[in-house]
C-alpha cells in the first residue's frame, strides 16, 4: 500500500527568476544547489502546460535537507493572484532564524517588504519568540520566526 515517507520539497511559481533569486540567494542566503531550463514532454503532461519552457532554480535552506524549488513558467498564460494568507489557496514559507529584529532591520534597509513589524507571540508553542511576515518580490508571505530561548 503506499504511503507518505518523508517531504522532498516545496515549490513555488514567480514572476521573474532571476529577481526572485536575488531574494532567496541573495537577501535571505539560501544556497543556490541547481539552475536549469527545461522543455520535455513529461514537463508539459506533469504541469498541465502544453509548450512550456519551464525555467528553475533549486535552493537548500541553511542549516537543512530542505530543498525550496522556484519556478517561472514561460510561453503560457499567466496572471497574478493575490497571495495575502487569508485568500484559500495560498501559503507562506517559515524560516528559523536566530534574531528576529536584526535580520528584519536588515532586509527592509535592503527594500524588502514587510506585513508589520517584529512581534512576540503571546500564546501557542512560539509564546515569548518573535516573528515577522517578509514579502518576496511577487508578494508571497515569508515568515520569520525566532523560536523562545
Amino acid at each position: 500500500m503506499g504511503e507518505i515517507i518523508g517531504h522532498h520539497h516545496t515549490g513555488i511559481q514567480v514572476t521573474d527568476l532571476d529577481k526572485s533569486l536575488e531574494f532567496y540567494r541573495d537577501q535571505l542566503g539560501l544556497e543556490l544547489v541547481l539552475r536549469w531550463n527545461r522543455t520535455a514532454p513529461y514537463i508539459e503532461t506533469f504541469s498541465g502546460y502544453p509548450g512550456v519552457d519551464m525555467h528553475g532554480a533549486i535552493l537548500r535552506m541553511a542549516n537543512s535537507d530542505s530543498i525550496l524549488e522556484i519556478l517561472e513558467y514561460r510561453n503560457v498564460e499567466r496572471s497574478a493572484i493575490d497571495p495575502a494568507t487569508a485568500n484559500p489557496g495560498t501559503a507562506h514559507l517559515a524560516f528559523r532564524v536566530d534574531d528576529c529584529d536584526s535580520l528584519y532591520e536588515r532586509l527592509t534597509s535592503q527594500g524588502v517588504k514587510s506585513v508589520s513589524r517584529p512581534v512576540t507571540p503571546s500564546i501557542g508553542p512560539n509564546k515569548g519568540g518573535r516573528t515577522v511576515m517578509m514579502l518576496d518580490p511577487d508578494g508571497f508571505r515569508i515568515e520569520l520566526l525566532q523560536p523562545p530561548r
